[in-house]
């Protein structure tokens, strides 16, 4: 599946679809670097301890060269016809920026542990912010799932960068089949319980419900009736790059919350 077969059975999501090329298609013109990878064997007790990499005292990874790159792409961003009111709020964010020398280093530190930074668009920086930071992560992310045992983290939180998931999978075919929950900010994705709520860890199968959606590509809202919480979950495989993106289903989100569910997922697009 494409895009533009997505899109055009869902016309409504072509504004996030053109905010979001327009944003990559920028990266692609400002220079990003890779982060290097760190000593794995340095982390390992703090893995074992359930502490997400980027938040371990036991490991460096520096970010400095990243602040750069995210001053670019705020920059590139302002002077570009993004929908709606996001060329309005990405021209301010490059003037706050502009205004405090040290504003962009504490905005990465703002994005990586969610220290108090005051900003007047808060959504559209985290957006902007995390898709350089993505990038910034892009070879240390795969290295990082080659080395860990999946089944020592089963945790509901990123294993990289500590987000809750932004969105489910259920990969594969049985008796083998895997519940893999998805980071909407560092794109890693990691190994959860089969059965259970990924928010508040109910584990009783009476109090898990599924809500299919026919005609929605094998997306299903997984939801918890002891917290309200619900998970987008893609049943399937093929379509990841589509149906895991989070904003091609930001409509299911209206969906859930007309029925009384709580999103408790992380997400980048709330804008």
């Amino acid at each position: 599946m494409t895009r533009q077969t997505w899109l055009a059975a869902h016309p409504y999501l072509q504004p996030l679809e053109s905010l979001d090329a327009l944003v990559h298609a920028a990266m692609s013109e400002i220079d990003v670097p890779s982060a290097g990878l760190p000593v794995w064997n340095d982390y390992l007790a703090d893995f074992h301890d359930g502490i997400p990499l980027l938040r371990s005292p036991s490991v460096a990874i520096d970010f400095e060269p990243a602040v750069g790159a995210v001053v670019a792409l705020v920059e590139k961003a302002a002077s570009m016809p993004l929908p709606g009111a996001f060329s309005d709020e990405s021209r301010v964010l490059n003037d706050e920026l502009d205004r405090d020398r040290d504003a962009p280093r504490r905005v990465v530190e703002w994005l990586i542990d969610e220290d108090s930074f005051a900003t007047s668009h808060p959504g559209l920086l985290r957006y902007l912010g995390w898709t350089v930071l993505a990038g910034y992560l892009s070879p240390v992310v795969p290295a990082f799932g080659a080395w860990r045992q999946e089944d020592r983290w089963l945790r509901n939180f990123c294993p990289t960068c500590g987000a809750p998931p932004a969105m489910g999978h259920l990969s594969g075919t049985d008796p083998g089949r895997l519940r893999l929950l998805t980071c909407g900010r560092c794109a890693t994705a990691w190994r959860y319980r089969r059965t259970g709520c990924p928010f508040c860890e109910n584990a009783d199968d009476h109090r898990l419900s599924v809500m299919a959606l026919e005609g929605e590509g094998g997306l299903r809202i997984d939801y918890c009736q002891a917290c309200s919480g619900y998970l987008k979950t893609y049943n399937g495989n093929g379509d990841e790059d589509v149906l895991l993106a989070d904003w091609t289903s930001l409509h299911l989100d209206i969906a859930a919350r007309d029925r009384g569910l709580k999103r408790l997922a992380a997400s980048l697009y709330e804008l």
